[in-house]
């Protein structure tokens, strides 16, 4: 119930931390952590298809280490991100715009834990169930349809 109420107040705040964090214009490249790229239609397709790789408890790898072989029958949420991504685009995107808003969401569901690496040690964390990823990946598919929604209403003249 608790990690129910603490998801719930994360799409509820996310949207103006989201706000609050990034200046208008700002692009960041290269392997910075909290990089906040743009999002497109393909980033909401990777997520629904990383919600579809792990659409069972089994095919979910609650042991992570950052490594996601081609022949995987089952996915760490990292991985299921990565696999997604590479399916939906041809290649891996490690900061783009669907991990990085899945690694917001942690952060926001986390507070306090500092994880090295967000989404690994958040899958790994023995308080983390299959439920828990599957909602983190419906909120971050809310936020990401939210945010295409605000970023074209901004832009409209």
């Amino acid at each position: 119930m608790r990690n129910k109420i603490l998801l719930s107040a994360a799409i509820l705040l996310l949207p103006i931390i989201i706000n609050a964090q990034t200046p208008a214009g700002q692009a960041t490249q290269g392997n910075d952590s909290d990089v906040r790229p743009p999002v497109t239609e393909v980033d909401l397709k990777i997520v629904k298809r990383a919600r579809a790789i792990l659409n069972s408890a089994s095919k979910w790898n609650r042991v992570d280490n950052r490594i996601c072989p081609e022949t995987a029958k089952t996915f760490s949420l990292y991985c299921a991100l990565q696999v997604a991504t590479t399916e939906v685009t041809a290649k891996p995107d490690h900061r783009g715009a669907a991990l990085q808003e899945t690694r917001f969401v942690v952060d926001e569901i986390t507070y306090g834990r500092n994880y090295e690496h967000r989404l690994m040690n958040y899958n790994n964390d023995p308080t983390t169930t299959f439920e828990d990823i599957q909602e983190v990946l419906a909120i971050v598919e809310r936020l990401i349809t939210l945010r295409l929604k605000t970023e074209v209403t901004t832009k409209s003249p």
